[in-house]
C-alpha cells in the first residue's frame, strides 16, 4: 500500500467577507501556502476549522507538521505590551489565541514548525520578542510594504536582498550569502525573542529569518513570502522540500513508535 502524505496543519484565518446585511464570518486559507505545501514539500495540507488552544495537543499528535501562515491580519500588540498603534489594521485576536500557543507546543513536542510573515511574527512574539507595529515609520527602515493597487505579480515580485548568515541551513537551501526575495509586509521584528537565531537581514538591519536555536526538530520563519510561485525560485522551492523531509522524518517516527515524540533534526 501506498505510504500516505505527511499532513501538516495550516491554521485559518478569521475573516468577515461581505458587508452591510450581507457581511459573514469565515475561515479563510489562501490557496499558495497549501499549494506549496501540496506541491513543494509533498505533504498533504488539513485544517481544523474552530479548533482552540484546549485541543493542541491533541490535534498536534495527528499530524507531522504545522506552517503558519501569512495573513492581512497582524498580531494584537497587546501580546508584547504595545497599544495599537493604527486602528485601521486588521486583527485576528482568534488566530492569537490559537496559534500563540500552538508554537510553545511544536517546540516542546518536536512539531517541524515553519513561520511565513505573520507566522514569522508569531513565533517571535509566542517567545517573548516583540514587533514594529509600522516598520515604515521607525527612522532608519526601509517601507517593507508592497503597493496596494499593483496586481499581485508586481507585489510578490522579487523587492531587496537579504544578507543570509554563512554556514547555515537557510544560507545552504539558497547556496548562497546573499539573495533576493519580495516584501510585502507591514510589520517586522523589534526585539528578537531569546531563544531566536536571527538567520537573514535586509539591508535595513531588519531580521528577515530565524531558526529556534534548541529545537529538537525542524523550526524556521522567514519574513518573506515563499510561497509564492514557489516551483519557479529555488530558493523558496528548497525551504519547503526540507520542511516536507522534516514532516517525512517526524511520520516514519510516529509510524515506528506509535505514541512516542520524533526528536530527529535533520534538514
Amino acid at each position: 500500500m501506498k505510504t500516505p502524505k505527511p499532513l501538516v496543519w495550516l491554521p485559518a484565518d478569521h475573516r468577515v467577507l461581505g458587508s452591510g446585511g450581507h457581511a459573514m464570518p469565515f475561515l479563510v486559507l489562501g490557496d499558495k501556502y497549501a499549494r506549496a505545501v501540496k506541491v513543494n514539500a509533498q505533504a498533504q495540507p488539513v485544517m481544523f476549522p474552530l479548533a482552540d488552544a484546549s485541543q493542541i495537543d491533541s490535534l498536534l499528535a495527528l499530524v507531522d507538521g504545522v506552517l503558519l501562515t501569512g495573513s492581512p491580519s497582524n498580531v494584537h500588540p497587546s501580546h508584547f505590551g504595545e497599544s495599537v498603534s493604527d486602528e485601521a489594521l486588521p486583527l485576528d485576536v482568534q488566530r492569537d489565541a490559537l496559534t500563540l500557543q500552538m508554537v510553545k507546543s511544536c517546540i516542546e513536542q518536536s512539531v517541524p514548525l515553519l513561520g511565513i510573515c505573520r507566522g514569522f511574527q508569531e513565533i517571535n512574539v509566542a517567545m517573548g520578542g516583540s514587533l514594529h507595529q509600522e516598520v515604515h515609520a521607525v527612522p532608519g527602515k526601509a517601507d517593507h510594504r508592497a503597493v496596494a493597487e499593483q496586481a499581485y505579480e508586481q507585489q510578490y515580485a522579487l523587492s531587496h536582498t537579504v544578507h543570509l548568515v554563512a554556514g547555515t541551513a537557510m544560507a545552504q537551501w539558497a547556496q548562497s550569502d546573499v539573495v533576493q526575495v519580495n516584501s510585502v509586509h507591514g510589520q517586522g521584528v523589534d526585539r528578537l525573542a531569546q531563544g531566536l537565531r536571527a538567520l537573514a537581514h535586509a539591508p535595513d538591519g531588519l531580521v528577515e529569518a530565524f531558526e529556534v536555536v534548541d529545537s529538537r526538530a525542524f523550526a524556521f520563519a522567514v519574513q518573506w513570502h515563499p510561497e509564492w510561485k514557489t516551483s519557479e525560485n529555488p530558493f523558496y522551492s528548497a525551504i519547503f522540500q526540507a520542511f516536507g523531509e522534516a514532516c517525512r522524518a517526524r511520520q516514519d517516527g510516529r509510524s515506528q513508535n506509535p505514541g512516542k515524540v520524533q526528536s530527529i533534526k535533520e534538514y
